[in-house]
């Protein structure tokens, strides 16, 4: 049966009695965040560090959305993002609150970052030591070691451009667009990231390595711009990290910075509506029925679900209904956690295992919307580094495979089983020899979880597609177009999907939300 993470209902209540009255003495302007994903929660400190007082809410019954955990049977699984690439992000929220990450949470470099098996059995340790790099390169295709050099410099480029520069930028107006167009002519932004990596290197299997990346932001990496070769160097320049104790204790420890600055969060609070007058963002209704009246409203839920499901269509200019169906998504994915009663100590943190196909399963899935015979698979071992994370003498893992959204049609119901079968099969003659017997705990995730209790429209992991005429300006804006008042973080809006990624969008909030105090000023000139 699972149980919460460290924090449960009961640790964060509803505001009601001292804390009611506590927050009508507080005249800070109040802001109402939707969702309790890290977007959510790092707008929350960065809100409440500008003089805000800030309500978190969330339907499920803990914080974090994908980042929720799982405890079952004495081993804990991370429900979702395991990997920690750019450390600062995190370490910036804590400045902003007077203290340090590491004195709540250690995170701990992960080497290789990947082991990367191809279906013939040969594996790629994929590491941030750049003579280790080269030398697995040559192993595979000396002819493509100065190529490889030649990618990483153009990686290189395009993350100080795409990442450094402009990824905690908003794009408020098409002429912002406008003026980075020259950049991105110059850096093959039009090509997809597999096409940059081609450019470069020949060797096919050596391609399927440096061009996968898209995949974790719910990208096609054969039609992902070429921006996104970025999370190659993004690697490098900062390692590959996890934190101890599961991702789950950074969602803790943000949560306890959020109420240290006099914020809140309530539990099992599900969003009914965005309520807008006058073409302003008021405050929300609740699916109980209660009414939050707020100054500013930010949503951390999937941007199309906000809205689709949480604003009126009278409401929407730009984001109507039509465009949001004609808007692509990113695929889905299965995941299966189970736990062992043995260890697999040949197993490394961090695996991906390739299927026999590259190009057509990724075809199968993003534009066919079909269950392939095939799959490739992500295997995530992180008692590997973290042993407190399963019985003694034990394993925790998750697996887990891209497949299509729910414009499928596909009756998870029934699939997800036999799916799960066709999974473990796999491993158990791969990587995991005896698997069947040494199970001793599961439970599954389905693109209808996706879509039913995280609220991902069509299921889709990752919103919006991460393809170049749905990036920056042409994703939904981090300040709303339609909606005074109203503001987007999270994967579904700038700049994307993936811890780095929903991290910067609470950082375009620094620039585009009124100061607390300046917002208390109109507040009451507008009284006035």
């Amino acid at each position: 049966m699972l149980t919460l993470d460290e924090i449960s209902p009961t640790d964060c209540p509803p505001a009601s009695g001292d804390a009611a009255a506590s927050h009508a003495a507080d005249h800070r302007p109040h802001a109402v965040v939707i969702g309790s994903g890290f977007g959510g929660l790092a707008a929350a400190i960065r809100l409440g560090a500008r003089g805000y007082r800030v309500t978190v809410l969330e339907k499920l019954d803990a914080p974090g959305g994908r980042a929720y955990v799982y405890r079952q049977d004495g081993y804990t699984f991370d429900a979702g993002p395991t990997i920690i690439t750019a450390p600062f992000l995190f370490e910036e929220l804590w400045q902003l609150c007077g203290k340090r990450l590491e004195d709540d949470v250690e995170l701990r470099a992960i080497s290789p970052f990947y082991r990367i098996r191809f279906d013939n059995g040969e594996h790629f340790d994929y590491t941030g030591d750049p003579e280790q790099m080269r030398a697995e390169v040559a192993r595979f295709s000396p002819d493509d070691v100065a190529g490889y050099e030649r990618f990483l410099e153009h990686s290189e480029k395009i993350f100080e451009k795409g990442f450094v520069e402009l990824g905690h930028v908003p794009f408020g107006s098409f002429a912002d667009m406008l003026k980075i167009a020259p950049d991105l002519i110059r850096l093959e932004s039009w090509r997809s990231v597999h096409g940059l990596v081609a450019r470069y290197i020949k060797d096919e299997r050596l391609r399927h390595v440096f061009s996968y990346h898209p995949l974790l932001v719910g990208g096609n990496p054969f039609a992902a711009s070429a921006i996104y070769c970025l999370i190659c160097f993004l690697e490098r320049r900062w390692g590959v990290h996890f934190a101890m104790g599961g991702t789950g204790r950074l969602v803790t420890g943000m949560v306890g910075l959020i109420e240290g600055q006099g914020g809140s969060l309530r539990l099992e609070q599900g969003v009914a509506e965005i309520l807008v007058e006058s073409g302003k963002a008021k405050g929300v209704r609740l699916e109980s029925g209660e009414t939050l009246v707020a100054d500013i409203v930010v949503s951390n839920a999937d941007s199309a679900t906000t809205y689709k499901k949480l604003i009126k269509p009278e409401h929407r200019r730009r984001w109507t209904d039509r465009k949001l169906a004609r808007t692509r998504y990113s695929m889905s994915l299965f995941v299966w956690y189970f736990g062992t009663n043995r260890r697999f100590e040949d197993v490394p943190h961090h695996t991906i295992l390739f299927g026999p196909r590259y190009e057509a399963l990724l075809h199968d899935i993003f534009e066919k919307k079909i269950l392939a015979d095939d799959f490739s698979l992500y295997l995530h071992r992180p008692t590997a580094t973290d042993t407190s994370l399963a019985p003694d003498g034990c394993d925790a893992f998750y697996v887990l495979t891209p497949v299509p959204h729910n414009d499928s049609g596909i009756d998870w119901k029934v699939t997800a089983e036999v799916l799960r079968q066709r999974i473990e099969r796999h491993l158990e003659a791969t990587m995991l020899p005896g698997l069947k017997e040494a199970v001793v705990t599961s439970t599954m995730l389905t693109p209808d979880d996706f879509e039913h209790r995280l609220s991902s429209y069509k299921g889709a992991a990752f919103g919006l597609e991460p393809v170049l005429t749905q990036s920056a300006w042409f994703r939904p804006h981090n300040k709303s177009e339609d909606i005074d008042g109203l503001y987007l973080v999270g994967a579904g809006t700038h700049p994307g999907a993936g811890l780095p990624g929903v991290l910067s969008s609470a950082r375009v909030l620094d620039s585009i939300v009124p100061h607390g105090d300046d917002a208390l000023k109109q507040k009451g000139a507008a009284l006035a």
